[in-house]
């Protein structure tokens, strides 16, 4: 009895706790979502958590005075097209370090993991110089091109590959599957919880990508959300209600693709974690 009361007990406090954390955690996001409900003296003053009155001119301002609706598809386009990209060459990458032997096979795997401990910043300049005798600056494809190909994935893929026994791959190449076959019928169905969770991840970070569109884009039709919301703030810095209406908008598809995923996206945590 004396067991079951202390584990009810510590069950109630991580609850509690977990509750207080979340709800720290999650106030700004809230405040944000009511301000862009009020009217921009309500939000200047901020003396109210809740707005007297809800209404929607904020978001008509938003729609009206800026291409959203365009920033929009630009951030879902470069997002999907680098988020499905990423998942073929990872998983290749992955397949081929993973099953197969050739020279430098160490060095060139581990030169790609190296990428992953330099800084962005640090190859800045080089990346622009290269995208502008590319001739992509100003164009869409100047934040595809350079988020095609990441270590993580090639990483993250190879490590459950490398769980897939041998004689699975040796079984189909004996019915004659060649390699990219035994790949797409065999390895891709089996690690299919990996590119799940890899699909949220880059998806989410590419969406929230702020560095590369604004080195590579300068056309106001061609920004994606992060990198407009950053020019709506700077161009109605009074305006404080269009601007949480604009950062509620920005927010809101990831948090769909958050709430519809979340099992995915905590497995994903749970996989990294362990390899």
């Amino acid at each position: 009895m004396r067991k079951i009361n202390r584990k009810l007990l510590s069950n109630i406090i991580i609850i509690v706790f977990m509750s207080l954390f979340c709800s720290v955690f999650m106030l700004p996001y809230v405040r944000m979502i009511l301000d862009s409900f009020k009217t921009r003296v309500e939000v200047m003053k901020g003396t109210t958590m809740f707005p007297k009155k809800f209404i929607l001119d904020n978001y008509r301002t938003v729609f009206q005075k800026t291409p959203i609706v365009n920033w929009f598809f630009n951030s879902l386009w470069t997002s999907t097209l680098v988020t499905v990209v990423t998942l073929f060459t990872s998983s290749l990458a992955g397949f081929v370090f993973a099953k197969y032997e050739f020279k430098g096979k160490q060095l060139i795997f581990w030169f790609i993991m190296a990428t992953m401990m330099v800084p962005a910043q640090t190859t800045m300049i080089p990346s622009f110089l290269i995208i502008q005798k590319l001739g992509l600056y100003d164009n869409l494809f100047a934040i595809v091109f350079p988020s095609l190909v990441g270590g993580f994935g090639i990483f993250l893929c190879k490590q459950f590959i490398e769980d897939i026994p041998d004689s699975m791959v040796e079984a189909a190449s004996i019915d004659g599957a060649g390699n990219m076959r035994i790949f797409f019928m065999v390895i891709l169905p089996l690690i299919k919880p990996t590119l799940s969770a890899l699909a949220i991840f880059t998806f989410l970070g590419k969406w929230n990508d702020y560095l590369n569109p604004l080195l590579y884009l300068s056309d106001i039709s061609r920004m994606t959300m992060p990198l407009a919301l950053s020019f709506f703030t700077s161009q109605r810095t009074s305006d404080l209600g269009g601007v949480m209406a604009a950062a509620t908008l920005v927010i809101l598809p990831v948090t769909i693709v958050f709430l519809c995923f979340q099992k995915q996206f905590v497995r994903g945590i749970s996989i990294t974690g362990m390899k």
